[in-house]
């Protein structure tokens, strides 16, 4: 069932040029998100915990003229990010951690790479995903999305993505300025604690709720070993009054 899932998405992702780009530099687009992204509309992206640049790429294939703002702390990831990307001159790459502070800190880096942290990686993460173990430590710049763009970078309506490995809440707490420019927030939280002292899927969301978001879609889930869903990928829209 697996190799057929994966047999699909290549094929997927052969039909369109932008996708067969990114296949050249070994990045595949995130086409699991494609259900809940391609009915938006929107004029600028955050990409909060790029990667590679699959979330990008999937928003460059439905978002031509979209301005990028993509931030990734690990050197050959971004790298990668970087040369995908070369010839795009709406996409900007930050090569920083975003968090609730202007700080230096230790990157926790996984033996796959997107599964690094700036939390430390827990039993329970490597239990889940096996292979996801903690390889080594690297001192990352982390900034404050607040300290590095401003509402005049952001054509509406805009887009915040953060997968970041826990360390979703922080983004958000560095970004109390930036939201009320914010339409859409779509944003992974987990059920289960994956990473040391990580906050869990229903404080993202009362923080959220409290700042005048709703819950108005669903993307990519994932599953434990007993069929239960551990992480969602959620989607909040500003509501109008706010």
């Amino acid at each position: 069932m697996a190799f057929c899932r994966r047999a699909l998405k290549l094929v997927r992702l052969l039909f369109h040029s932008t996708f067969r780009t990114g296949l050249r530099y070994g990045v595949a687009a995130s086409l699991e998100n494609r259900p809940v992204m391609r009915s938006l509309q929107v004029r600028s992206v955050i990409d909060a915990g790029a990667n590679v640049g699959q979330f990008a790429l999937l928003m460059r294939h439905f978002h031509r003229d979209a301005v990028i703002h993509a931030f990734e702390p690990f050197p050959s990831s971004a790298a990668i990010f970087a040369r995908l990307f070369a010839q795009d001159r709406c996409v900007h790459l930050h090569r920083h951690a975003l968090g609730m502070a202007a700080v230096e800190a230790d990157l926790h880096v996984s033996r796959r790479a997107d599964s690094s942290s700036l939390l430390p990686i827990s039993s329970s993460q490597t239990v889940f995903a096996p292979g996801t173990e903690e390889v080594g430590v690297l001192t990352v710049p982390v900034r404050r999305l607040d300290d590095v763009l401003s509402s005049a970078d952001l054509p509406r309506p805009s887009l915040l993505k953060i997968d970041v490995q826990g360390g979703e809440l922080d983004v958000l707490k560095g970004a109390e300025g930036l939201l009320p420019h914010l339409d859409y927030i779509y944003v992974e939280v987990s059920f289960a604690q994956f990473y040391q002292g990580q906050p869990l899927a229903n404080e993202v969301i009362d923080h959220l709720q409290a700042r005048g978001y709703c819950l108005t879609g669903i993307g990519g889930t994932a599953q434990d070993r007993q069929g239960l869903i551990v992480q969602a990928d959620l989607l909040f829209s500003r509501l109008q009054n706010q």
